[in-house]
Formats: structure tokens, sequence, C-alpha cells
């Protein structure tokens, strides 16, 4: 097989101080064809780094918004799929970096036609030890992975949580071949200013063949730091339960327009949706959500009384 030619894309917004790192971690591998660096008006000197990158390297391209605004990570990730020449699509977060062994196990499985997309898992690095104690009980030491190696049918509903203790991977460890992307319509839902990735990675895993790669360990490192995104969410600019209501409004609105999904996989969608609707709701909202989709769609709560985490959520 000869060398795979992969696009690594990366969105960058206030990463100047980590950009470096993520470019030289992608550049180690000879099947990164191309760095695409995505720049989204950062507010800091993220610019001028990737300026100096691009020009030190044939291989780093530096592109931003055609009205240099800030657009998010979806939008920014979506104009770095379609600047992408490579073969192979993969993403890395700008504060992230790759792991040497991030592409091992692509560069054996798609030699099979049939692999359309690979998944490896995810570590955490702690740039410093206030950020280690900020985000330790979150993110622990812990690897973002499935935990078990399945089948591509399964991974759609595994990562729906309809198949008990299943797990999850994230951007960082994928890899998909670009000419799968066809398949996903719309890649990532600009609209959604968190969770663009989840749902992505939702429609993603059920379009196309996903296959597991390096699940036992690492194949690339979260950096986390005091201005993750996620302080957004911790310091409660956006309120967790929110986001996930946001997200699942989405995956609900795509799964009731798809023909080929499952009713019951439609209605395990729905008691998410619903479940997460009432946990974010005050006490009197509860009982008033209950009450109009006992009217309105009965089977999606009735089935959802006889799950314990959507029952916790009404008291």
């Amino acid at each position: 097989m000869t060398t795979m030619k992969i696009s690594v894309i990366i969105p960058v917004y206030n990463a100047e101080k980590y950009i470096t790192q993520a470019v030289e971690s992608a550049l180690q591998f000879e099947e990164t064809y191309e760095i695409i660096l995505i720049e989204d008006k950062s507010p800091d000197n993220a610019l001028e780094v990737c300026r100096k990158l691009a020009e030190n390297n044939p291989r780093i391209k530096l592109y931003q918004h055609p009205d240099k605004r800030n657009h998010g990570a979806g939008a920014t990730r979506n104009l770095g799929i379609e600047k992408a020449t490579g073969d192979f699509i993969a993403f890395l977060d700008a504060d992230d970096y790759y792991c040497p062994n991030r592409f091992d196990a692509e560069k054996e499985l798609f030699k099979n036609p049939e692999v359309e997309g690979v998944y490896g898992a995810i570590g955490v690095h702690y740039y410093s030890e206030k950020a280690k104690e900020q985000y330790y009980s979150i993110f622990k030491d812990h690897l973002t992975t499935v935990y078990k190696k399945h089948d591509p049918e399964y991974v759609f509903p595994g990562l729906l949580n309809m198949r008990g203790s299943f797990g999850l991977f994230s951007l960082d460890g994928l890899t998909i071949r670009k000419s799968a992307l066809t398949k996903v319509n719309t890649i990532f839902k600009t609209h959604l200013r968190l969770h663009q990735d989840t749902e992505f990675i939702f429609r993603l895993s059920y379009y196309t063949n996903l296959y597991p790669g390096i699940i036992d360990q690492a194949v690339a490192m979260r950096g986390v730091h005091e201005n993750n995104r996620i302080t957004q969410v911790d310091s409660g600019k956006i309120k967790p339960s929110i986001s996930r209501v946001l997200l699942w409004r989405e995956v609900n609105k795509w799964a009731q327009s798809e023909n080929s999904i499952s009713e019951d996989i439609k209605t395990h969608i729905k008691r998410m949706l619903r479940s997460f609707e009432i946990a974010n709701a005050s006490a009197p909202k509860k009982w008033a959500i209950i009450s109009k989709y006992l009217v309105t769609d009965f089977h999606s709560i009735r089935s959802g009384l006889y799950n314990i985490n959507f029952r916790k959520h009404l008291f």
C-alpha cells in the first residue's frame, strides 16, 4: 500500500501557546500529507504564530474564514474539510497533540476498502497544576475510549447508550476517508456552539463503517488548561444540561427525519431528550413537561419510566 495521504484539520482559536506543539505532533508522520490550520479570529497572537509555521513548512496551509470573523469550531472544521486535498481526514484541536502511535492502526485497517473510518483512545495532559486542580475531577487520568472492540453496526446504538457500558471516542482519535463524508450530508452543524462534534459522530457512526483502532492506549492527548472551552460550562456561562438539551434536540430532529432508523432507536433518542429536558426544568415544570408528553408522546414517556437514568430526573 502506498503512503496514506492524511489531511489533518486544526481549528485555531486562542491557542498561541499550544498550536506549535499540535502542529509538530502531526508533522512527525509521513502519512500527514498536509496540515490545514483554520484561524478563527483569535483574540491572542495565534494568527501570527500560524503564519510563521506555514512559512516554514510547505505541508502547513493556513486559512481564515472569508469575512475574517469568528464562526466557531463547527464552521471552522467544515472549512478545513472543504480545503482538504488528502484522501483521509483527521482532526486535532489546537491545544491537543498526537502520540507517536497515532496512525499505526490506520495504516493496516485502511487496506480494507470496507473500512471507512477508524477511531482510537484519547488520554489527558494537564498543562499546569492549576489546570489539574481545576479539572481533575472531570477528566482524571482516564482514557476516552470505547471499552472493547465492536463491529461497525454496534457503534451507533452503543454511542446512544443503548448497549450499556460502551464508552466513546473523540475527534482527535478519528480518521475518516474523505469520500465517506459524502454520506453524512451536513458535516458539522454550525448552529451548535457546543457538542457539535458529538452530534457529528452520532450521524457518522450511523452512515459509515467505523472500526476500532488502538483503544487500550492513547493515540492523542487532550490538553487541559485554564482556558479550555469547557470552562464556559463550568463557569456557568452555559449550563451543561442546557447544552445537552440542544444536542439531543438536534439528534432527535435528524433521527425523526431519517426513514431508515428503526422506531426503537427513535424512541430511545426521544427518551434521552425528554430526560435532559426534565433535568433542566424547575421542579414545577418537570411535571408540566411530563404531563405534556403523556398526551403527545406517551410511548416515549412510558418507556422512559422503566429507565433509572430517566426516573432519577423526576425528583
